[in-house]
């Protein structure tokens, strides 16, 4: 039994041990192929129509591209910027958009992988390429695209641009070419921007903007430059609309609405900012935000703005939103309103009632009125007795006097009596 054990286990050994020699061998004969390859590349640069075409090229035979993965490294940077720009390609050339820069430096390096492992065999050095660019004489260009239709184009004129230029502007969009329709000029009467209007433009569709520059004096074809925009990522929306503002018990609250665009319009896609005066700038996504409350010291004024910032990324923002005011009076907090009167009335009854028990005051006012004593009862009857005493006696003598008065002279007795009756009342009443 362990003769029949041994046996297999000192076959398996063998060919264990044939397989490494032979897998050793296979590695050792590719990489001596692959060393014998002494990669290198060529690199030149053709023209385009918005800029220019790096290609290049290996010394790998049809058989070798064939057996091998290839892939290719090119790295490039435009003069007078720091950031790199790297890719990993298969293809043999690149598109480069040299827009307005003056040149570019390049590099790019040859790597071999093998097809049954992905694993790299081999690379090439870097093969370094420069590429200077005809004179730019405009920088800065930007554009912008506003109330849906209007297109605006600006640019800069260097200060070594010769004297004779002028700058002409055309754009393509969805396969169609537009000339510019009004041109904006400088105090040199040298075209520095260009403005369109009623135009309309297809959210995912580039804006090929081609700007020309020619010599006026030999009518020379000029030299041009190019530079693409996305419509979306250059729209700058209007301020929000239906901007309002409902106050609540111990809150703000501020709605709007989205203004149109030429884009997706839908609720995630926008950013706003809200402002309120003495306040920190807030961002907000949705379309209403709210505010704790709290109690100005003058009126203050809502405003709200938007930009795109999710669907498609958008560094403009809008205009702010015209102010809308909310009165100083609608902000009261009416419960420490309630509050603090409440205060102020305990305090004042306290106070009263502290004031009148010290001075006796609340029993003065609660002391009830005494009735009159006896001696001026009698006083004030004996004085009425009096008075009817006198009512008659002038009742008898006024009798007496016009019995002994004739017929004839009665009219006249008439009125002196009247007389002297009212005396005799105002005497009275006196």
């Amino acid at each position: 039994m362990a003769h029949v054990t041994i046996v297999p286990v000192m076959v398996l050994l063998i060919f264990f041990q044939h397989k490494t020699l032979i897998s050793t061998s296979l590695a050792i004969q590719q990489q001596a192929v692959v060393d014998a390859l002494r990669l290198h590349n060529v690199l030149w640069i053709t023209k385009h129509e918005s800029g220019v075409i790096l290609s290049w090229d290996n010394n790998l035979t049809k058989e070798e591209t064939e057996k091998y993965t290839v892939k290719y490294i090119l790295s490039y940077k435009f003069f007078n910027t720091s950031h790199k720009m790297k890719e990993r390609l298969q293809e043999k050339k690149k598109t480069i958009h040299v827009e307005l820069h003056s040149g570019f430096n390049a590099k790019v390096k040859t790597q071999l992988f093998a097809k049954e492992t992905g694993d790299i065999i081999k690379e090439s050095g870097w093969t370094e390429f420069t590429y200077e660019a005809p004179p730019v004489y405009i920088w800065n260009l930007s554009c912008i695209i506003y109330n849906i239709s209007f297109l605006n184009c600006t640019w800069h004129i260097k200060a070594e641009a010769p004297e004779d230029i002028q700058i002409f502007f055309w754009y393509r969009h969805v396969g169609k070419d537009f000339e510019c329709q009004q041109y904006i000029k400088n105090t040199r009467k040298k075209n520095i921007g260009c403005h369109m209007k009623e135009k309309y433009f297809q959210p995912s569709k580039k804006i090929n903007v081609n700007i020309t520059v020619r010599d006026l004096r030999n009518n020379s074809r000029g030299l041009a430059y190019y530079k693409a925009f996305t419509p979306q990522t250059i729209e700058k929306l209007n301020p929000p609309i239906n901007v309002s503002v409902s106050l609540e018990s111990r809150s703000i609250k501020i709605h709007w609405k989205p203004p149109p665009t030429i884009g997706s319009a839908r609720s995630k896609c926008f950013l706003y900012q809200v402002k309120m005066t003495d306040r920190k700038i807030v961002d907000v996504t949705a379309e209403t935000y709210e505010y704790p409350f709290h109690k100005p010291a003058k009126k203050c004024a809502a405003q709200v703005r938007v930009k795109k910032d999710t669907c498609m990324r958008n560094k403009i923002w809008s205009e702010w939103s015209e102010p809308v005011f909310i009165p100083v009076e609608k902000t009261v907090d009416m419960m420490l309103l309630s509050l603090t009167s409440f205060c102020l009335l305990i305090f004042l009854g306290g106070f009263l009632t502290c004031v009148c028990n010290r001075y006796r005051c609340l029993k003065l006012i609660t002391m009830p009125v005494p009735h009159p004593s006896d001696n001026i009862k009698t006083w004030l009857a004996a004085d009425e007795t009096r008075h009817q005493k006198q009512m008659s006696m002038q009742t008898e003598m006024l009798s007496e006097f016009t019995m002994g008065i004739p017929e004839e002279n009665e009219n006249e007795v008439v009125p002196q009596q009247k007389c002297l009756k009212e005396s005799e009342l105002d005497d009275l009443w006196g």
